[in-house]
């Protein structure tokens, strides 16, 4: 495994983006949030990559995000791992994960 590189990250320099949320998507975003133990933000920025992986959509740019405060030991963890994984497996993981996740929404 790489050494992580020190966080350059912050609130300050971060990009912003104001998004307009349709009624009831923002109560909805935060119980996920408390659910997965995050921030909201750091629930929309996960739930982000993961469709633009699932698309093929990042390349390079997610390796930039592996040193962000917003990642937990654990989360780095994975990523590291997930990120070992042959492209067809990270697709296959990551279409699995958007299943088991679209049956728990279903669910509730």
């Amino acid at each position: 495994m790489r050494p992580l590189k020190q966080a350059i990250y912050s609130s300050r320099t971060a990009d912003k983006f104001v998004v307009r949320l349709p009624d009831g998507m923002r109560e909805r975003i935060a119980e996920v949030a408390r659910n997965h133990h995050r921030s909201m933000n750091s629930e929309i920025i996960a739930r982000l990559e993961q469709s633009l992986i699932q698309e093929g959509a990042l390349g390079d740019e997610l390796s930039m995000r592996l040193d962000s405060p917003e990642l937990s030991l654990h989360e780095r963890e994975l990523l590291q791992r997930f990120r070992q994984l042959s492209h067809r497996q990270q697709n296959a993981l990551v279409s699995l994960i958007a299943h088991d996740a679209a049956e728990m929404a279903d669910a509730s």
